[in-house]
């Protein structure tokens, strides 16, 4: 027996579009010899539909997606969609045949950590569900079934051969590994062979990677599709296991990382309809990582970039934002801000009387870079990507209402260290970030000799700290015991503290860590704890 795997990039919401996408590799994995196409988790609807599953006619229309796909003959159809029954809903998988709903499965165990917020749409399924096709028996599981050891072995009690799971993963970097060995864990467990489909593609915040794959009855890999990239994968079964098949390979870490920043990119302007991006160039290392991103997601023609100098802008950051533009062939313009800084001053002089001068002159620049791109992003309908890092969010080390304004914050889940990592990566493929951009101290530029070190702990240290406090929810206490100077983790927590507020009115980004300021970061903005 043949399984396809239909790894593919859905869009939320677009039922009827999504339907059609999965009628086409239906028909493929029919001329291709499968007896079963197994798609991803909620592939009708996309992953995740939040509060549309809150919607009475959200479930109409799925229905009507499911009888549409009844009308499909000749192959056996595992589809992830939302059900709803009475009062209850759960994230199910139909399984079609000729015209017939064979049965029906319930995911078992709803994730509500991390990213995920399933309890609070959906019931627990409670039985497990076996089909049999060309006298295979196929255990069918959804997502978290397969981090635990309860459904799978229910389906193994209930006479399972093998176990298909269907998936909605999200990536993060190290996840492709941690699937694979949760799946292995399941195999060992069961004795059945075990394959696994999941989405790929960008929804919001999230990226999905793919990665889909098969391991036989010994928990090795029998087929493995490439990551990030729609595919239609064959998984053939004999004599009671997988037989090796597709051996895609995986990208290294830095270039999954890479990749999954171009597809966040790509498919939140292309699913939303902007017809480009605006980017503020400042000749920094954030903004050149980010122009590399967009072009690549989109295409040099649909991104415009804009370099606005102030008196304190050195001149080698013109030299090598133009040296940039002209190796990636952007358009580009560049737009003093000198005379609307000269008038804001003027302005406020008299209310500034007496005052000294301080990080206020500092963040009118940023604000008057924020107003001008903002601007031209009304005027031609361009998304503005932000271009700062997870370490200027984490310290408030950003202007809000300046270099926080607009649409996406490609950087928004990278530290100040992974971008470098990130740029030298790029430049192996192709040498279009600039070297003196790599190499020189950063700076914001807001003031005379301004270096980001003259205000933040060196980056190594800012960013270490920063992973064991957001990202391993340390405590400070644990930080300081692990060797880290008390004066700089005292620092970063309190700005991190602090600067709540900011991020709440940041734009989404995409998330490439287990914890991200976004859905999975929930800290209140009043607090008083310490």
């Amino acid at each position: 027996m043949r399984i396809a795997l239909a790894q593919f990039n859905p869009v939320v919401g677009d039922i009827a579009g999504n339907t059609s996408e999965i009628l086409r590799l239906a028909e493929l994995a029919r001329q291709g010899g499968a007896s079963v196409l197994v798609t991803p988790e909620l592939a009708l609807t996309g992953y995740s539909p939040e509060d549309l599953l809150l919607r009475d006619s959200f479930y109409a229309a799925v229905e009507a997606a499911l009888d549409q796909l009844l009308e499909l003959d000749g192959i056996t159809l595992v589809i992830g969609h939302p059900a709803r029954m009475g009062a209850e809903r759960f994230n199910a998988a139909t399984v079609l045949r000729d015209g017939h709903r064979l049965g029906q499965y319930h995911k078992m165990l709803l994730p509500n950590h991390e990213v995920f917020d399933e309890c609070r749409y959906f019931t627990p399924g409670v039985a497990p569900l076996v089909v049999e096709v060309d006298g295979v028996k196929l255990g069918v599981l959804i997502c978290e079934d397969v981090w635990h050891v309860e459904p799978a072995a229910e389906a193994a009690e209930a006479g399972a051969d093998c176990l298909v799971v269907l998936n909605a993963s999200p990536f993060h970097r190290d996840k492709i590994d941690a699937r694979q060995q949760a799946a292995r864990y399941r195999v060992e467990e069961t004795g059945l062979p075990l394959a696994y489909v999941n989405l790929t593609g960008g929804q919001d915040e999230l990226v999905f990677d793919g990665a889909s794959f098969a391991l036989n009855r010994a928990g090795e890999l029998a087929v493995q599709l490439p990551a990030y990239d729609d595919a239609l994968g064959w998984v053939d079964y004999a004599d009671g296991d997988f037989v090796a098949g597709e051996q895609a390979a995986l990208p290294c870490r830095l270039e999954s990382v890479y990749r999954a920043l171009v597809i966040g990119v790509r498919d939140y302007i292309g699913k939303n309809g902007f017809p480009g991006v605006l980017l503020g160039l400042s000749g920094g290392i954030d903004s050149a990582l980010t122009l590399a991103v967009a072009v690549d997601a989109l295409g040099a023609d649909k991104v415009h970039a804009v370099m606005m100098p102030s008196p304190y802008t050195a001149d080698i950051s013109l030299i090598d934002s133009r040296d940039m533009v002209a190796r990636l062939g952007v358009p580009y313009d560049e737009l003093a801000i000198s005379p609307m800084y000269d008038a804001f001053e003027a302005t406020l002089a008299p209310l500034f009387a007496g005052r000294p001068v301080d990080t206020t002159e500092e963040n009118l620049q940023s604000r008057i870079r924020g107003v001008l791109l903002m601007a031209l992003s009304n005027k031609t309908g361009k998304l503005v990507l932000t271009t700062g890092n997870k370490s200027e969010m984490t310290t408030g080390y950003a202007t809000l209402y300046g270099d926080m304004a607009g649409g996406f914050a490609v950087l928004k889940d990278v530290a100040k260290t992974l971008v470098y990592q990130l740029s030298r990566w790029r430049n192996t493929v192709a040498e279009v970030i600039p070297e003196r951009i790599i190499t020189r101290p950063p700076s914001a530029e807001l003031r005379p000799d301004q270096k980001d070190q003259d205000s933040l702990p060196e980056y190594d240290v800012l960013d270490a700290i920063m992973q064991r406090y957001v990202e391993d929810n340390q405590s400070a206490a644990q930080i300081i015991a692990a060797g880290f100077p008390e004066a700089d983790v005292r620092k970063v927590v309190r700005l991190l503290k602090i600067n709540e507020y900011k991020r709440r009115q940041a734009p989404v980004g995409p998330r490439i860590t287990q914890r991200a300021f976004g859905r999975d970061w929930r800290y209140p903005i009043t607090n008083r704890f310490s």
